[in-house]
């Protein structure tokens, strides 16, 4: 497990994450299967997985297994945090963050609002991310993104997403952003 107590997302924005516990292998039993993540499947909820969603409150704990008894695994400080489902148990999603930790969080801490972060994979590089007026490599620059930052998603057309950083509004390849699959398509 990654020793981490502070993700820095933005100068703005930072995700406190903190380790409370080490995961216990095969907590969960073999009453769970393992959700098909190789292409989209439909779990108990009828919702598909796996599938993104957000954060819904500003501290969120990630357990090692579905329920209020299993240990804590870490403490989420940030709302809005893009996870992807993978997994369902009565009300209990197990969840994969955009670092690769996964766990379990109760499915009203979760929300269906779509937001991605840009380019996790370069946080603490130099570059930037240019956020375009239009779905073209050619637009006009509306703003330089930080790696890390989180947006709202507005819109995608399976190779754009239009979405929103505060004040700024604009276009991002989707291949750069975590919190929309490639080629999926998101309408208002």
């Amino acid at each position: 497990m990654p020793s981490r107590l502070a993700l820095c997302l933005s100068a703005a924005a930072i995700l406190t994450v903190t380790p409370v516990a080490l995961p216990v292998e095969g907590a969960i039993g073999t009453a769970h299967a393992a959700a098909n993540l190789s292409g989209t499947a439909t779990g108990p909820s009828g919702l598909p997985l796996p599938r993104f969603v957000s954060l819904k409150s500003s501290r969120v704990n990630l357990r090692i297994g579905p329920g209020l008894n299993y240990a804590i695994d870490w403490m989420y400080l940030k709302s809005g945090l893009p996870m992807e489902i993978i997994q369902e148990f009565d009300n209990w999603r197990r969840v994969r963050d955009p670092d690769g930790t996964e766990g379990w969080i109760n499915q009203s801490l979760l929300s269906g609002k779509r937001t991605a972060i840009v380019a996790p994979w370069q946080r603490g590089k130099p570059a930037l991310v240019a956020l375009r007026a239009n779905a073209d490599e050619t637009s006009r620059v509306v703003a330089e993104l930080q790696p890390g930052v989180i947006g709202t998603i507005d819109v995608c057309n399976g190779d754009w997403c239009r979405m929103e950083f505060g004040a700024a509004r604009g276009w991002l390849k989707q291949s750069i952003v975590w919190g929309a699959y490639p080629g999926e398509t998101i309408e208002d």
